[in-house]
Formats: structure tokens, C-alpha cells, sequence
């Protein structure tokens, strides 16, 4: 019988429309702004009475908390105003001291039965929804200091494998160190040695006493090829740091010649984002010293466990944590967290080299961080006396393991003595996504209200129903009830556009928004197509109910290719676009897949329930 589907293609219609509607629905449900609470360390975790604590304060200063949840992450306080985020933001962090990181988020409203069936709410780009932007400066001195500890490892290295006498020596200048020698027969067969093995020196000598001095500093084109490197390495560990963490349409770019700037969407939780960027997650490992070893050569370090005695170390690197190639989060055979490390070749190399000639001594890993200290000043604005937070770093380096050498070393090997899983992960973390190469501060953050204004929401949404209104007047002027069905067809076709992309989690843009409304003037094309055959196939004679097959069927490869041209041209953006180009593309490749499935099915089998098998003289079309 003609215009009739079988039961299976009506169940497997309502079946998706049904999931589609299901699934577009979070976006119903607004985020509440919200401040996050989260310990600056994994050790540190976050209870309700910290919640208590952080609410107290927002109280005190006229700020009303809606709720507080406590999970994994930390702690969560919603507000009820989106301008209350700031000054919350300022009033918490001055309450809860440098021990805690408060940032900025926005908490979900979607329903619990929605969230267990995995719904929820389509990702906002920052030119819809705001978020958070990072400037982070990148300590390009300690990058050098750091290049010239491995440096000067390397060279005393060479001299004793040469068997050249020397003595170390405080430097005299920046970007250099200085070696001792007895006599200048010993000076020059070294200066001959290092000039052979490495071109990166000015080498000067001096006389002192009766020593003969050696000043090796680094070139200027070294230097300038150093700095270069530090912001670049950092650059790309921050893109990957940010891709660890599934932040959604980041922002990740260099300004000028030492910072970084970040932004990240307001729906991210950028509380441990923050947390994640600004560790530095640098690594240094050296030989503990030598119980004769002169003072001039060794450095004390304090545990991370507290409790246990300062030891002395060499000054000397044996290997950074920059050569860091992959790392993975483990536990040993007793159940203890530890991290299994691959170096780089080079970096193997030289871990092999110095645990080769050492075995039976300790050897430590170093674990180096910065630490935030805010302290708050009074200033005269407008002639009004303010408390401001002035935020300063201070450099911590604390032994987290200090171990025998019971073997020679090689590229791979594992760190133990970490403080619980949650460490050991965020470690692996950030070494796996590369060391950095200098330290970073934040000099900037702030929040990011919508670039083109709040009002281009709720302009995009008024553009979509505009465009809904005026293709229906349209299609319902010239197809009267088949123009109708078409609309319920456009509007199913929208309910399942936005649940297609809230399931896949893409981000919706201001540029998304514009795909979307040319998804709903293109999607009544193949409407268009179809009710035109059936005209045609009327006109030329035929009954209703072929003329309504006839018009399916013919206007079908029409369709298919026409949609497929546009669906190639949608992939093009995508694969050669960025940012706002990409989000165009997917709301239109995806509004062309929604769009296929309703005229081609859903339409069709509207009419099929309505026409089909009736007889019916005359057709309204």
C-alpha cells in the first residue's frame, strides 16, 4: 500500500525525537554564578566547615550565598546575583589565606533525572557566556639560572672525566660561573677542553691570588636563544595543560616577549584550572652530598614531610624536570603512589652517566613550586580609603624523595614518596603535558563578560525565533497544510540541533548561533523540493496518493546531493578553520544531518499518518 511505513520507522522516529528533546532540555535550566574553593595543594581538602567559614564572610560583607556543596573538587558556594562573583571572589580569598585557591565558575541548575541520563547543557564560548581570563608572566632569569646549573654540571663532568683538577668558585656576574685552577698550564688545557665541547661560553681568565680563574658566561645570542626557548616551552606545556583539563574553545596566545595570556569559558572549572597553570611543576634532581664535601659545594633542603632533618645536596644538576618526556601515575608493590618517569635521550644520557659512577649513594628529587603570599594594603582612590590585595610569589623547593642508587640508572625509572593518588595524578599531569621551562606568575585575572555584550544572548535567540516565525508564514502561505507540517518538522528539527550538540559537547558561539538560523532557512529547502514534485506530479494527472509517493521518492536524490555539497563545504571549514569559524561549521554540518532526518522522515511520516491509505480526491498543496 501506498504512503504507508512500517510500525519499526514510526518507533524509530518518536525514539529520536524523543531523545533529542530529552536531551536539548538542560539548556532550559540557567547556570548559577558561583565561586569555587579548592585547597592549593591535593593534600589540602575542602569540608563544610570551610564552606561555613566562607560563607560567614560573604555574610558579614552583605553577599548572599544561595547554596554550598561540598565534592571532590572542593567546595562550591552559588550566588544569586552574577555581579556578586568578584567582590565574593575578593572577600573569600582575603578569609581563607594563601592555603586556598577561590576562583570564579558557574555552577549547573540541570534537573538530577537529567544528569543521571548524562544530559546536560550546551558549552558557552566566551563570546556568549564569558569566563575566565589568565595573564601569566613567565620568569625568564630563573630559566637561564636554571640553563647554567646544567651548564656548569655538564662542564665539571668533562673535566673529571679528563682528570682536570679544578675548583668551584662563586660567580662574579649574572649569567655565569666561575672554576679554579692551580696553574696555567692546568687553565689552558681546560680552556681548550670546553672550547672543543661547547660554543656556547665567552671565556675570560683572571688571576687571583695564586689561582688561576676561569669566568665562563653564557653568549648573548645563547641567551637570547634560552629566553626564546623558556616562552615557547611554556607556551606549548600551557596548551597542553589546557587540553588535559577539556577546556572547551581555550584561549591560549603569546604577548609580547615574557607573557602568556589564557582565557577559558566561564562553565570550565577554573579552580583547578588556575591550580593546574600556575604550578610550575619543576623537577631537580641531584646526588646528596659527599660527608666531606665542601660547604661552598653543597645546598640544604627541607622535606615535604615535615618532621624529618635537612640534607645537604650538590649544588650540581643532574637533570631537570624540562627532559621529562612521559610520566604516568602508579602505585608500587605496596600499595604506595608513585610516578613512573621517561626522560628524553639526552636527558637519559645524563641520568645514566651519574648514577653509572655512583651507585650505593642517595640521589633527590626536588620538587619546586611557587607559592602565593597576598598581602593587603591600604590605598586612597577617590579620595576613599581601600583594602588592596597586593599578591607576591616565593619560590619552595622541598625533597620529595631521597633515595639509594641501587643500579645504574637509565631514561626510565619512577618517583615514590608522594603525599597520596591525588598527587601522584596531578604530577603525572603536568609533567606529561611538559615540563616548564621557567616559572610562571600570574599577573593578571579577571573575568571576561561577553565580547559583544550580553545583549547579543538574547539577540541571537530573538534572531532564531524570528527566523522560525518568518520561514513558517512562508512555507504556510504557499504549501497551507503541508507548509504546516513543514514548521513542526523545523521545529523538531531545532529541538534536535541543540541535542546533537549538547551530546557531542560542542560549544556554541555567536557565530553557532548565526549556522544555526541558516540551518533553519536551509531546512525547509528539501520541504520545498518535495511539496513542489508533488505539485508537479498533481498537475500532470496522477492521484493523491501517487503523486505524494511520486514527490518522496524523485525529489529524494535531489535532496541527498544537494545537502551533501553543503555538508563537504562545512567540513572544509572545519578542518581548516579556528575558533569561531569551527563553531560555524559544526552547528551547520550538524544542522544539515538534522535537517535530512526530519524532512526526509519525520515529514514523511506525518503525511503518511494523515494521507496514507485514504482516499482522497483533492490535495490542498
Amino acid at each position: 500500500m501506498l504512503n504507508k511505513y512500517p510500525l519499526w520507522k514510526y518507533l524509530l522516529i518518536v525514539a529520536v525525537l524523543a531523545i533529542g528533546l530529552v536531551y536539548s532540555t538542560p539548556n532550559l535550566y540557567p547556570d548559577d554564578p558561583a565561586i569555587q574553593v579548592s585547597g592549593a595543594s591535593t593534600a589540602l581538602k575542602v569540608d563544610q566547615a570551610t564552606l561555613d567559614q566562607a560563607s560567614k564572610a560573604l555574610a558579614d560583607a552583605g553577599i548572599e550565598v544561595k547554596a554550598a556543596e561540598v565534592s571532590e573538587r572542593g567546595g562550591l558556594l552559588r550566588l544569586t546575583r552574577m555581579s556578586d562573583q568578584l567582590p565574593a571572589k575578593d572577600v573569600v580569598r582575603k578569609a581563607m589565606g594563601d592555603d586556598y585557591v577561590v576562583a570564579l565558575n558557574l555552577a549547573p541548575t540541570t534537573p538530577a533525572w537529567l544528569r543521571a541520563l548524562g544530559a546536560s547543557p550546551m558549552k558557552l564560548g566566551l563570546d556568549l557566556s564569558g569566563g575566565v581570563h589568565f595573564l601569566l608572566e613567565v620568569d625568564m632569569e630563573k630559566a637561564v639560572a636554571a640553563r647554567i646549573k646544567v651548564y656548569e654540571g655538564d662542564v665539571k663532568s668533562l673535566l673529571r672525566k679528563e682528570r682536570i683538577r679544578y675548583r668551584s668558585l662563586p660567580a662574579n656576574q649574572e649569567n655565569a660561573f666561575q672554576l679554579g685552577f692551580a696553574d696555567s698550564e692546568t687553565l689552558e688545557k681546560a680552556q681548550a677542553l670546553i672550547r672543543k665541547e661547547f660554543t656556547d661560553f665567552d671565556q675570560t681568565t683572571t688571576v687571583r691570588g695564586d689561582q688561576q680563574v676561569l669566568n665562563l658566561a653564557l653568549t648573548q645570542v645563547r641567551l637570547a636563544e634560552i629566553r626564546e626557548y623558556s616562552i615557547k616551552q611554556n607556551l606549548t606545556t600551557v596548551r597542553n595543560r589546557v587540553n588535559e583539563l577539556g577546556v572547551a574553545e581555550p584561549l591560549v596566545q603569546r604577548q609580547g616577549a615574557n607573557r602568556i595570556v589564557v582565557e577559558l569559558p566561564g562553565v570550565q572549572d577554573t579552580a583547578e584550572a588556575k591550580r593546574i597553570l600556575g604550578k610550575t611543576a619543576s623537577l631537580e634532581f641531584r646526588l646528596a652530598a659527599e660527608p666531606d664535601a665542601a660547604r661552598a659545594t653543597t645546598e640544604s633542603f627541607e622535606f615535604r614531610e615535615p618532621g624529618r632533618p635537612a640534607v645537604p645536596l650538590e649544588r650540581s644538576l643532574i637533570i631537570t624536570g624540562d627532559q621529562v618526556t612521559d610520566a604516568q601515575a602508579s602505585f608500587d608493590e605496596n600499595g604506595r603512589p608513585q610516578v613512573n618517569i621517561r626522560l628524553d635521550g639526552h636527558g637519559g644520557e645524563l641520568m645514566s652517566r651519574a648514577t653509572r659512577n655512583n651507585v650505593g649513594r642517595s640521589m633527590a628529587v626536588i620538587f619546586i613550586e611557587q607559592k602565593p603570599v597576598t598581602r593587603y594594603v591600604k590605598q586612597m582612590e577617590a579620595g576613599v580609603e581601600k583594602e588592596v590585595a597586593i599578591q607576591s610569589f616565593k619560590e619552595e623547593k622541598l625533597i620529595i624523595s631521597l633515595a639509594t642508587i641501587q643500579s645504574p640508572l637509565g631514561s626510565q625509572f619512577r618517583i615514590t614518596g608522594l603525599d597520596g593518588k591525588g598527587e601522584s595524578s596531578e604530577l603525572a599531569l603536568l609533567l606529561r603535558a611538559g615540563g616548564l621551562a621557567a616559572p610562571m606568575y600570574f599577573a593578571e585575572e579577571r573575568t571576561i563578560g561577553p565580547s559583544l555584550g550580553a545583549e547579543n544572548i538574547s539577540k541571537g535567540i530573538d534572531s532564531t525565533w524570528w527566523a522560525m516565525v518568518f520561514v513558517s508564514i512562508f512555507i504556510i502561505a504557499i504549501y497551507r497544510f503541508f507548509g504546516l507540517l513543514a514548521t513542526v518538522a523545523l521545529a523538531f528539527n531545532l529541538a534536535l540541533l541543540v541535542g546533537l550538540m549538547s551530546v557531542i559537547g560542542a560549544t556554541l558561539t555567536l557565530p553557532g548561533i548565526a549556522g544555526i538560523v541558516l540551518t533553519l532557512g536551509m531546512a525547509v529547502d528539501a520541504n520545498v523540493l518535495i511539496y513542489s514534485r508533488i505539485r508537479e506530479e498533481l498537475n500532470a494527472g496522477l492521484s493523491v496518493q501517487r503523486a505524494i509517493h511520486e514527490g518522496f521518492d524523485r525529489a529524494y536524490t535531489a535532496i541527498i546531493d544537494s545537502n551533501l555539497t553543503t555538508l563537504l563545504v562545512g567540513g572544509i571549514l572545519f578542518a581548516l578553520g579556528t575558533g569561531p569559524i569551527k563553531g560555524f561549521a559544526v552547528t551547520m554540518s550538524l544542522g544539515i544531518l538534522t535537517s535530512m532526518f526530519t524532512a526526509i522522515m519525520f515529514t514523511r511520516g506525518m503525511v503518511n499518518l494523515i494521507f496514507g491509505g485514504r482516499n482522497f480526491k483533492k490535495l490542498w498543496i
